[in-house]
């Protein structure tokens, strides 16, 4: 039988349930692995691929553990366990005691993780913050109540203090459900979406060949989680007589917040994000059509054209609503006027 982490580097742990094992998967072995490991970490270890019971992968942490089987996890390697401050700019739209709200560049990874460990937005934030950075969210992640992709841009808010985390956190918890918390992205897509507004309401899992990436899972799927996402067109570029457009500018609301959520959900659709390797990369040669000087500004957009333009939430302390907008980025704005320019 092929090793499925021959490839794959950490520390191997194996164990054997006696016959008084009991319970979840993910419960028994966090007692197992002992304190360094909380059952919220196990957890996410096990879904991401790195459990095998007796020898084949299992990633649904809420199987029923049985004596005499075998299990077999691939554990992180010890790290530094606290990101250091670095002096990285930060394009601070607000600031106070409580939450800062920043306007994230496109390339700024926004936590440490595997690949990423410096230059990332909490080594900014610790640098800039000092001591007043929340640690509630975890070494790796001080402050952070919700996340952008390294090449998404726009606006986020952090936490500087516990107070604050746990009240953004359940805002954020909550989708804007019953709370004010609202977030809203502008991205260019290729095509035009049949209709002009919609909701695109499709669970989300990680791929089942790659689990970096996320996909579209059917209903039900004990592997995923509600994802939810509103559109509207804003604007069509070179449309022809039969409404037929080559891409399109939309704006997307979130009623949840999974990872990749927007980018897989156009994608699902059939209206993937310009610029998207991973979820788009096949309606690249779409841009043949375009005249050269615009096929030049398509193709030379080396990042998903996504960018969260608006964050409302309440203040943790005050209670008042805040709204921060921030307009499309210099990149956008020129890939937005060539396609404004290809109209027939």
């Amino acid at each position: 039988m092929s090793d499925p982490f021959k490839q794959a580097s950490g520390i191997r742990k194996v164990l054997t349930a006696d016959e008084s094992a009991t319970g979840r998967l993910d419960a028994w072995l966090t007692a197992q692995l002992g304190p360094e490991f909380s059952r919220s970490r196990v957890k996410l270890l096990i879904k991401e691929g790195q459990l095998l019971v007796n020898g084949a992968l299992a990633t649904d942490p809420q199987k029923k553990v049985r004596p005499g089987d075998t299990y077999e996890m691939l554990l992180p390697e010890p790290e530094d366990p606290e990101p250091k401050g670095e002096n990285i700019p930060l394009d601070i739209l607000y600031e106070d005691d409580d939450v800062i709200v920043i306007s994230k560049p496109s390339g700024l990874v926004v936590h440490p993780a595997a690949g990423n460990w410096t230059g990332t937005l909490v080594n900014a934030l610790i640098y800039h913050c000092g001591d007043s950075l929340s640690g509630i969210g975890g070494v790796k992640r001080p402050g952070i109540v919700h996340r952008l992709d390294k090449d998404t841009t726009g606006v986020m808010i952090v936490a500087k203090n516990d107070i604050a985390h746990r009240h953004l956190s359940a805002q954020f918890a909550d989708h804007g459900r019953t709370m004010p918390l609202e977030r809203a992205y502008q991205a260019i897509v290729w095509g035009r979406p049949r209709s002009l507004a919609g909701t695109i309401d499709a669970p989300l899992g990680r791929g089942t060949n790659d689990r970096t990436r996320r996909e579209v899972k059917r209903p039900g799927n004990q592997e995923a989680d509600e994802a939810i996402t509103h559109y509207e067109v804003l604007e069509r570029f070179q449309e022809t007589p039969d409404a037929l457009s080559l891409a399109s500018l939309v704006e997307c609301h979130l009623e949840t917040g999974r990872t990749h959520q927007i980018r897989v959900h156009m994608a699902h659709i059939g209206h993937p994000l310009l610029g998207d390797t991973v979820y788009g990369a096949g309606f690249k040669t779409k841009a043949n059509k375009l005249p050269d000087a615009v096929r030049k500004v398509v193709n030379g957009f080396t990042r998903q054209a996504l960018h969260a333009y608006m964050l409302q939430f309440e203040h943790p302390r005050t209670g008042e609503v805040m709204r921060f907008e921030v307009p499309l980025p210099d990149d956008m704005i020129e890939l937005v006027e060539a396609l404004r320019a290809a109209a027939p």
